[in-house]
């Protein structure tokens, strides 16, 4: 729920801030989520998944290098089969379809927020087996950087929804719609806890390559568009900075 309740809060800007994001603060916020998110897939989930399999020896990296394969071609294929749209560029990706605008930006954000869920879920699954190297200090540090990360992606969709004409209320309830993939990713790979502990690796590493996929594949070009992008470099900076700390000093 923590990422959860980050998303709702920034989606909760709708109420107090009366204009549309800056593209300035577009670039800003995407680059502190990209930084977020990659301290994460390599802290919190690669590195993990490589001690989980140590008794591979100089081997350990196999079950890391095809969780993560499986990782990127999912998001992949999620990218191909569900019709989406960007608030940065408005073009519509995936198959053609007759869903609104508004709908599509919902599942832009639904997508980047899959392997989110998943992360935290594999990684709290991980801290309850009991036989792994995650503690739950770790699992709450991945946690609380996805929800900082959350906040500056809930306000990105819901103010460009109120700024294209919905009501506060509807563009508010639309990105908290956007994060409700996160608990329920969560809690699913929770409860089959006891069944993943086999391939726990793989589901690190997986989910490390779903998240590495939207920061390549969206969240980079995002802060890097314009011609002055040194601001969204230095947010990627600070945001990683901040995983980095929190995995490390709750870890």
């Amino acid at each position: 729920m923590i990422p959860f309740i980050g998303t709702s809060l920034g989606a909760f800007c709708v109420y107090f801030m009366k204009k549309d994001l800056s593209k300035g603060v577009e670039r800003m916020l995407s680059g502190f989520a990209a930084g977020v998110m990659v301290a994460a897939s390599i802290w919190s989930l690669l590195i993990p998944a490589m001690e989980e399999s140590s008794g591979m020896g100089r081997l350990a990296f196999i079950p890391a290098v095809i969780g993560f394969w499986i990782g990127i071609g999912f998001l992949l294929l999620m990218d191909h089969v569900i019709p989406h749209m960007h608030a940065a560029t408005n073009e519509v990706e995936g198959p053609k379809s007759s869903l609104s605008r508004t709908t599509m930006l919902v599942l832009a954000v639904t997508l980047h927020n899959i392997p989110e869920g998943m992360a935290v879920g594999v990684v709290f699954a991980g801290w309850m087996t009991g036989n792994s190297g995650i503690s739950l200090g770790g699992a709450l540090a991945l946690s609380l950087g996805i929800a900082i990360q959350n906040f500056p992606e809930g306000a990105i969709i819901s103010m460009p929804l109120y700024s294209a004409g919905s009501s506060r209320h509807r563009a508010f309830r639309n990105g908290v719609l956007s994060g409700v993939v996160e608990p329920i990713g969560a809690i699913l790979t929770i409860i089959f806890a006891q069944a993943l502990t086999p391939i726990l690796p793989y589901m690190l590493s997986f989910a490390a390559g779903a998240m590495l996929y939207v920061v390549v594949e969206e969240l980079i070009p995002e802060m890097s568009e314009g011609k002055h992008s040194h601001s969204g470099v230095l947010m990627f900076a600070v945001g990683f900075s901040i995983m980095m700390t929190l995995d490390v000093a709750l870890g």
